[in-house]
Parts: C-alpha cells; structure tokens; sequence
C-alpha cells in the first residue's frame, strides 16, 4: 500500500512539471520582448499584421499562428562615395552625397522592407547606394557648374540640388524598399581638371569684367570732377574778373572825380602835377631820353614854374 501511494505521489509529481513546463513554454511562445531602438513585426501566417514599437513585453498567439521578426528602426547613415556626374553646361564634377534613412513604423512599410532587402539593413544600403548614382546624374544635370560652384553665394544653389535630390530618392526608396528617406545632403564637391581649369577660366573673365566696369566707373566719375572742377573755375574766374572790372571802374570813376575836382579847384597847379605824373611814368633809374625844352612838360625844366602857380583865381 506504501509502495502504491508512492507511486502515486511520484506521477502526480511528475504530471504538475510537465503542465508547469507546458505552460511555460505556451507563455514564453505567446510573450514578446520589445527592445529599445527596434520593432518588432508580428506576422500571422507569414503576413506582417502589426508593428510593435513600445520597449517592453506584449502577447501574441503561438508559434504558428504569429511570429515575430525583429528590424531595426533606427535611424542609419549611407553615403553614395565620388561620383562622376555632368552639369547642365556640359562640365563633369565629383560629387559625393549622404542619406539618412529609417524603416517606418508602419505594417505596410515592414512588410515591404522584408519582402524587397530580406530584413537586411546592408542590402538596403547597397540599393540606396546605388540608388542615390543615378539621382545625382538626374538632378545635377539640371544645374550649370556656377550654380554649383561659385565665388558669389548668392549664386549658388546646393540646397535646391539637395531638395531635389532627396525628392527623387524619397520616392523611389519609400515606393521600392519601404524605407523613408530623413535627410539628403552634399557631403562633397570638388571638381575634375576639365572643370576646374573651366572655372578658373570663367573667374579670371567675371573678375576681368568687375574690374573693368570699376575703372570705367572711376573714370567717368574722374570726368565729373574734372568737369565740375572746371565749370567751377570759370564760374570764380568770370565773377572775379566781373568784381575786378566793377571795382576799376568805380576807382576810374572816383579818379575822375577827384581830377575834375582838382582841375576845377586849380587849372595850373593841376596841369603841372599831371605833366608830374607822366614824366614818372615815362622816366624809370635806367632811362636814357633826350627832350625838348621848348615843349611842354618839359619846359618847366628850363623855364621852372610859372608865376602864380597854385594861386586861386580871383
């Protein structure tokens, strides 16, 4: 009876292991781990039916109605490298560009990412790689080199030739691998020796043209002033002549005066002191003259003054 019992207990030991093991294993296949930066696409059937985002555990069915894939969503940087590409004016240029992209979490987007890469994120790469070779050689075939490259930043237009870059890509990457595309940039440009000498040649002439356009400047300005200057000169010249001509006439006019004055006052005192001023006017240190003493005003020299000069007549 002792042995029978213990038989007993034995099985019923074993049968509550086996259902505590079995239930585990129903649990653990029913339980998902979310982790932070991925998601987790349950597929019913092998067909993506939700995206789980939030770290943490949640529930599903058993293996096989639901299982789990995990895919990274973070956010992932790939670069094109150099690449040859042609301008609008028909110049090459090195052109390397960077995206950044992430899987979206959307049922519908995991679905596709795992159907077109396999759940590989070095594949998805590779084909946006490529991907971005052809954009560049589309959308900078719409822009001439000095919209590209360009002393003036005024003129240069990099971020129209990034908007439009990351259009494109977006498309096609969220159409065809189900990826969003977070950021398109020019990570470098430089240029091939046919473009550089080009753009040198093209500076050198923009230059060339400034400059002349300055020194053509200066020199109309140098005219302007020049003429101005002279206009000015005449203009003092002529209104000092004019001041020059109004003062001597005024001093003519008051001399004339003064010697109708002295004429009036006394006749022959007025007759000697002009016979006065015109021998010194006449003579100078140096003068050598030979004169008639017979004739006036070199006659008071022989005959001297006349008797009653400078007397009043009565």
């Amino acid at each position: 009876m002792e042995s029978s019992a213990a038989s007993r207990r034995s099985r019923g030991v074993r049968w509550t292991v086996a259902i505590v093991i079995l239930i585990l294993a129903l649990t653990s296949g029913c339980l998902v781990i979310v982790s932070p930066g991925e998601g987790v696409v349950v597929t019913r059937f092998g067909r993506p039916v939700r995206v789980l985002l939030a770290p943490g555990a949640s529930l599903k069915w058993p293996i096989p109605i639901e299982s789990t894939t995990p895919i990274d969503l973070r956010l992932r940087t790939t670069s094109s490298g150099l690449q040859d590409v042609g301008t609008r004016d028909g110049l090459r240029v090195l052109v390397q560009a960077y995206v950044v992209w992430s899987v979206p979490a959307r049922a519908d987007a995991a679905e596709l990412f795992l159907r077109s890469v396999q759940n590989d994120p070095d594949v998805a790469a590779s084909q946006l790689r490529s991907l971005m070779a052809s954009s560049l050689e589309i959308t900078t075939s719409s822009f001439d080199l000095a919209q590209l490259v360009n002393t003036d930043p005024s003129k240069v237009r990099i971020d129209d030739l990034e908007s439009r870059l990351r259009r494109l890509i977006g498309d096609q990457a969220r159409r065809v691998y189900g990826t969003e595309i977070r950021q398109v940039g020019i990570e470098r440009l430089t240029l091939s020796t046919e473009a550089l000498q080009a753009t040198i040649q093209r500076m050198k002439a923009e230059r060339d043209t400034v400059a002349a356009q300055r020194s053509a400047e200066g020199q109309r300005q140098a005219s302007q002033i020049v003429s101005e200057a002279e206009r000015d000169a005449r203009i003092t010249l002529a209104s000092a002549k004019a001041e020059a001509a109004s003062i001597e006439a005024d001093a003519q006019t008051k001399s004339t005066a003064i010697y109708q004055q002295a004429y009036a006052t006394d006749p022959r005192l007025y007759t000697i002191l002009r016979s006065f001023d015109t021998m010194d006017a006449a003579v100078g240190p140096g003068t050598r003259i030979v004169l008639r003493t017979d004739a006036a005003p070199f006659r008071m020299l022989v005959d001297g003054p006349t008797p009653g000069a400078g007397k009043k007549n009565p």
